[in-house]
């Protein structure tokens, strides 16, 4: 049964992988098409074609290797500076150029001299670059909000789980008591587990970041804490001291081997499915396009480790970068922990969404191939010509963004040495879920 959910827990996530991927290049076919550029295809997925259908000048259709897709332009680049499409050179450099070039003007048809890509002003072709992982980015908003807002995520709460029996520095490499040690000021108040504080001095608590907040801002003092006991408000009186405690990340978190002195009660509050607000949400929301941000800023960084992970006997992180095969095995993995149905979907809905809002971060990368080098060879392109009118000086024509292509080439090529780094950790030594 174990394994049946498991195969069922990926298959339901290539099937997300592949809606995601269809509604990302929906984004560049729909843009494309408003704006007069034929498009000859339109394919989820690479390798061989296993369905299709043409209807009016573009074909659809589905290849077997689920790992990508792609819409075809016609036009992607400027003639060459002699006007021609095809040429040939001795150089690599410029072979690769050429190439490039010629297979931008592969299907060129009559009357397909107004459908051209680079015809288009620069930003009707950043619309048509940015509308893919734009997509992506709707799709991951409405799919994270949508399941914080309806099925809830799993956070801490202001329900009392473990009282202290004792008072430990947040440093100290220890969790039992020792003679000596001063008692918890929650249980020297009567805090009890499964208490629900409801009010610190009077004000009312709704959520664990507020309490912590309120606690550590009030080191020395002396508080009145309401808490419902078996359906009653119970009011205790509890003196917080100043202990060494660990550095919060803003959020009810922890930061590992970070301290600061703070005021402290001594408990630890009880974790449940909590459904959140949508400003609750947009909150998280933004925190997890910072996070985001600063994984993808610190990919370089944890190439050593995975190298050791794949290839050594290092562990692996729980933050370590992971490919289509690593997410696709979590998604087995949820189908088969033992939680509610509606927590397994959300987990996957998650899942789901931040492939996507991966998806939209790497693409804007102004890099080539990625959407995003299109987007900064246009930006670049507008720069040009408008300074140019400035200084009237002649208009220096399209950015021939073909001339990067060698560029492109390199960052293709390490983009693909990682994912095969990636598929190997991934094999060899999954990130797992429990």
């Amino acid at each position: 049964m174990t394994t049946l959910m498991m195969i069922l827990g990926i298959v339901v996530f290539v099937v997300g992988l592949l809606i995601s991927i269809a509604w990302h290049e929906l984004g560049h076919l729909s843009t494309a098409k408003l704006f007069g550029i034929r498009v000859p295809q339109y394919m989820v997925g690479f390798g061989p074609t296993i369905w299709s259908r043409r209807k009016g000048d573009t074909e659809y259709g589905i290849k077997a290797v689920p790992l990508g897709g792609y819409i075809r332009m016609i036009g992607m680049f400027p003639p060459g500076p002699d006007g021609r499409i095809e040429a040939r050179s001795t150089s690599p450099f410029r072979g690769m150029i050429e190439d490039a070039r010629s297979a931008a003007f592969e299907e060129l048809k009559p009357g397909d001299e107004s459908r051209l890509f680079y015809t288009r002003k620069p930003w009707k072709r950043v619309i048509v670059m940015f509308a893919g992982p734009f997509m992506n980015l709707i799709l991951a908003v409405a799919i994270f909000l949508g399941v914080m807002m309806t099925f809830g995520i799993q956070t801490q709460t202001t329900t009392v789980g473990k009282v202290s029996d004792c008072v430990i520095q947040g440093s100290e490499n220890r969790t039992k008591c020792e003679s000596g040690d001063q008692a918890a000021p929650a249980k020297a108040a009567g805090l009890e587990g499964g208490d629900k504080i409801v009010a610190f001095n009077g004000k009312a608590v709704e959520d664990w970041s507020t309490l912590q907040t309120d606690i550590r801002d009030n080191p020395g003092k002396t508080v009145t804490l309401t808490v419902e006991r078996k359906g009653e408000q119970v009011d205790l009186t509890a003196h917080l001291i100043e202990n060494q405690v660990s550095k919060t990340d803003g959020n009810g978190g922890y930061v590992e081997g970070q301290y600061v002195s703070a005021g402290f009660l001594g408990f630890t509050p009880a974790s449940g499915i909590v459904e959140q607000s949508f400003g609750q949400s947009v909150d998280r929301m933004g925190d997890m396009m910072q996070n985001g941000v600063e994984s993808l800023i610190a990919l370089p960084s944890k190439v050593p480790a995975l190298w050791d992970a794949a290839f050594g006997d290092g562990p692996r992180e729980d933050d370590s970068p992971m490919g289509v095969v690593g997410a696709a095995r979590i998604g087995g993995d949820v189908f088969t922990l033992d939680i509610p149905a509606s927590q397994q979907v959300a987990m996957m809905l998650f899942l789901v969404a931040g492939f996507n809002l991966s998806l939209f971060l790497f693409n804007m990368l102004p890099l080539l191939p990625l959407d995003g080098g299109h987007i900064a060879g246009a930006l670049w392109e507008s720069l040009r010509r408008n300074l140019a009118k400035v200084l009237r000086r002649p208009d220096p024509g399209p950015f021939d963004v073909a001339k990067l292509m060698p560029v492109a080439y390199v960052v293709a090529s390490i983009f693909i040495c990682f994912t095969i780094l990636v598929l190997i950790a991934d094999v060899v030594n999954p990130v797992r879920i429990s």
